[in-house]
């Protein structure tokens, strides 16, 4: 009988990385080509087949974790394929972007390594483009019936696609020059190569979904308009108005927000531009945060060539391990080192200064960006601590600092009459519905700044709940309600 309980004796093996030093040298995913396949079916077979998995409370789009990671492990790639496209639309994108908090639930991670999940899915993804089981899915009959998307994020395009595959007559509206959102200008290549974009675009399309960009809605098209020519109406917008720092200094020429300073780089990858105006080269770097945000930026720096790069993160360093009030099966905030800080080849922390807090950017002779003032960070409060205050040579400041909420003046607030939230984010009752007939809001615009799978499950969630708002019920899938939270104990 073959082994079933390799958990025992097969030890946790992570997808191949290229050399730090070649991959700084060039724009492409930073893993290695091919080296997943020779080692995902062993760890796969990792997978315990938990009575109970945590691992699908983990994930707001509920995937059949153990399900496929048993078909990979028996060869049945094929079955695997169709078991993770039963519940996520793009895993080739949460594959590659996801921190993965089903890991931080699996059983295995109570007093070890977890199932490498997040391989396991993104080999699947990836063979099921390449054996072709990954086909359009056009409808079989039209419904009759027409619905705006506005936003290309992921939230707007999981809603597009189911509701496309339900058969309404679905048009997303997108105010950028191409679809995506954030995964077309907010994440690097070396992240996510923009083919693989561009090859689910071209799906949809295929399916029926059709695609307005350089439109921006209640700019170009009057919402209300919109609203009126349409069965209903997805505002699927994200959460674009980014945290600001009002510190001394902020207006000086070479402080930036960093989705402006990606979003050049991204066009420079697309070809719009040769060099981006932001660019890093030669320059004196400092990223002021601590995300996921604050590393793309950091290797998007070391690949512009940067004379140096520091990061100044206002939180500690994060502990090693699980601290005692982030038990299992929540994610724990621990230290993590991505693959921008490995490419800096530092032994320690790299670039990152933690409890690091900025306060204030000095100018020059020449009136630009010449330096960042930081101070140690108050444990309990995270102000400057007197006396500890010390500047870093800068020419180039990026603010990576997460993201509010939606764009508070876009006129489209006022054209469809939406209701704010305190936060900011736009209010909506727990199936998705705002207090406008017929519009539904989706994504980080209702939930605030959250990760790619939670975008993925409101917009696959929200996509159920106009199908029923059109037909007075549902076959699509609903994964979550717009109340739906973390997995916290």
């Amino acid at each position: 009988m073959a082994d079933r309980m390799p958990f025992l004796s097969t030890p946790r093996e992570e997808r191949a990385r290229r050399d730090a030093r070649e991959r700084v040298g060039d724009w492409r995913e930073v893993y290695r080509p091919g080296a997943l396949l020779p080692v995902v079916g062993g760890q796969a077979a990792r997978c315990m087949d938990c009575g109970l998995p945590f691992c699908h409370s983990a994930c707001p789009l509920g995937n059949l974790v153990p399900e496929w990671n048993r078909l990979v492990a028996d060869g049945d790639w094929q079955a695997a394929a169709a078991r993770l496209l039963a519940t996520n639309n793009f895993p080739e994108f949460t594959g590659r972007l996801c921190p993965a908090p089903c890991e931080s639930a699996c059983v295995l991670a109570i007093d070890g390594a977890a199932v490498t999940i997040k391989n396991v899915e993104l080999a699947i993804a990836d063979r099921a483009w390449e054996r072709g089981w990954d086909r359009p899915q056009p409808p079989e009959r039209p419904s009759g019936r027409r619905v705006a998307v506005v936003g290309s994020g992921p939230a707007g395009l999981a809603a597009a696609q189911q509701l496309t595959r339900a058969g309404h007559a679905t048009t997303v509206y997108e105010r950028a020059d191409r679809p995506g959102g954030l995964l077309r200008y907010g994440i690097p290549p070396f992240r996510l190569e923009k083919h693989r974009l561009d090859r689910r675009l071209d799906q949809m399309r295929a399916e029926g979904t059709l695609f307005r960009c350089g439109v921006c809605v209640g700019r170009d098209v009057p919402a209300d308009e919109l609203r009126a020519g349409c069965d209903a109406l997805v505002v699927a917008v994200g959460a674009t108005a980014g945290r600001d720092l009002p510190v001394p200094g902020r207006t000086l020429p070479g402080v930036h927000p960093a989705i402006g300073y990606l979003t050049w780089a991204n066009r420079v990858d697309e070809g719009d531009c040769a060099v981006s105006p932001l660019s890093a080269e030669g320059r004196h770097v400092v990223i002021v945060g601590g995300g996921d945000t604050a590393a793309d930026c950091l290797g998007t720096a070391l690949r512009q060539r940067a004379a140096s790069v520091t990061q100044l993160d206002i939180n500690p360093r994060p502990p090693a391990r699980r601290a005692g009030g982030q038990p299992w099966p929540v994610h724990p905030k621990v230290y993590r080192e991505t693959t921008s800080h490995e490419e800096c080849g530092a032994a320690a922390a790299g670039p990152r200064v933690f409890a690091a807090a900025t306060v204030g950017f000095e100018a020059g002779p020449d009136g630009r960006l010449a330096a960042v003032r930081f101070a140690e960070a108050e444990p309990a409060d995270r102000s400057p601590r007197a006396g500890t205050e010390r500047a870093v040579p800068a020419e180039l400041a990026l603010l990576a600092l997460g993201f509010a909420g939606p764009e508070p003046d876009q006129p489209l607030t006022a054209q469809l009459g939406l209701g704010t939230r305190p936060e900011g984010t736009f209010a909506r009752d727990d199936s998705f519905a705002t207090g406008v007939d017929g519009v539904f809001v989706a994504g980080d615009a209702g939930r605030g700044q959250s990760l790619i799978v939670w975008a993925v499950a409101e917009g696959r969630a929200t996509a159920a709940a106009v199908d029923r708002y059109l037909r007075g019920g549902t076959e699509l899938p609903a994964p979550i309600r717009a109340s739906a939270r973390t997995l916290t104990l």
